[in-house]
């Protein structure tokens, strides 16, 4: 059995991941302890653009797997960059939670149900295009922090609504504050939302081999195409992007967009069956031909 390092964010949501981990390798008799390392984005009171986007909740995390520091990260792979720094691979993605965004108002309305001007918070591009398409009337307004930061902002007032991660919120034990989980034809997610995925350094052999029975082969396969056509597209754009796969019928529906922030712009795109990684880049070369280079340029 192998003694394990997780490195991990501090935050609650990263922390139940480090020990949701811990507890499934505990389990098949590994020793396991969780080293809390503070990340660029964590730091950041701001925007996440200018610091390398949602990277910056990775970096010193990878560079304490790179020193040798610890010997795995536990990560939300919606934060993934899709190009990993040399020396780095993702070893394990584990069974995918569920992927969609959560709309929690403080009346009780859903999405279609708000009033005319109702103020939503999310910092979010993708979801702020996407709201906005469906319902131009609203407000949209930058919110920044952590699950419980976000929900008591929402119960100070300062919103009539928020838009979260379903599988964030779960996790934490407050999915009864959900009002309505919105559908990928309403939201779609980002490419990767709900998994959680293992990061590990390339040929440490053991520690690779602690994690495979972690593994989702489902979760895989979705998210490879998900990863796949952000990479087509040009990687971490930060552009409203969504992207979604699902088995239907035996194989693989991949349906994506790219938006213009104000919603007034939206090139979708989806493709079903084949290979994860070519079904990826399939749809994302389908979005390029319907005129997504241009929202991506800008």
């Amino acid at each position: 059995m192998t003694n394990l390092r997780i490195g991990s964010r501090g935050s609650a949501l990263a922390l139940w991941q480090a020990e949701h981990v811990k507890a499934a390798l505990e389990s098949r008799g590994h020793g396991v302890s969780i080293e809390v390392i503070t990340t660029t984005g964590d730091r950041t009171q701001g925007r996440l653009e200018p610091v390398g986007g949602k990277g910056a909740f990775l970096k010193e995390i990878e560079e304490a797997l790179l020193a040798g520091e610890v010997d795995l990260a536990v990560h939300s792979l919606k934060d993934v960059p899709v190009e990993l720094p040399e020396g780095l691979r993702l070893c394990a993605m584990l069974p995918r939670a569920d992927p969609r965004d959560a709309l929690v108002s403080a009346s009780g309305a859903s999405l279609a149900g708000l009033p005319p001007g109702a103020r939503v918070g999310t910092t979010s591009l993708r979801r702020r295009a996407q709201l906005l398409a469906a319902r131009p009337d609203l407000a949209i307004a930058d919110l920044r922090g952590n699950v419980d930061t976000r929900l008591r902002r929402l119960q100070e007032g300062a919103f009539d609504a928020i838009v979260i991660a379903t599988a964030g919120i779960t996790r934490l034990g407050r999915a009864a504050e959900i009002t309505e989980r919105l559908e990928p034809s309403v939201v779609l997610p980002a490419p990767g939302q709900g998994a959680i995925a293992l990061e590990c350094r390339d040929g440490d052999a053991a520690i690779a081999e602690a994690v495979a029975p972690l593994a989702d082969g489902p979760t895989t396969a979705a998210v490879t195409a998900e990863r796949a056509l952000l990479a087509g597209l040009g990687g971490g754009c930060n552009v409203p992007l969504g992207a979604f796969a699902e088995a239907e019928g035996g194989a693989l529906w991949l349906r994506a967009l790219v938006a213009r922030v104000d919603g007034r712009v939206v090139v979708r795109a989806e493709g079903r069956g084949g290979p994860p990684e070519a079904l990826g880049r399939n749809v994302a070369d389908e979005l390029l031909r319907r005129g997504a280079g241009a929202l991506l340029a800008t």
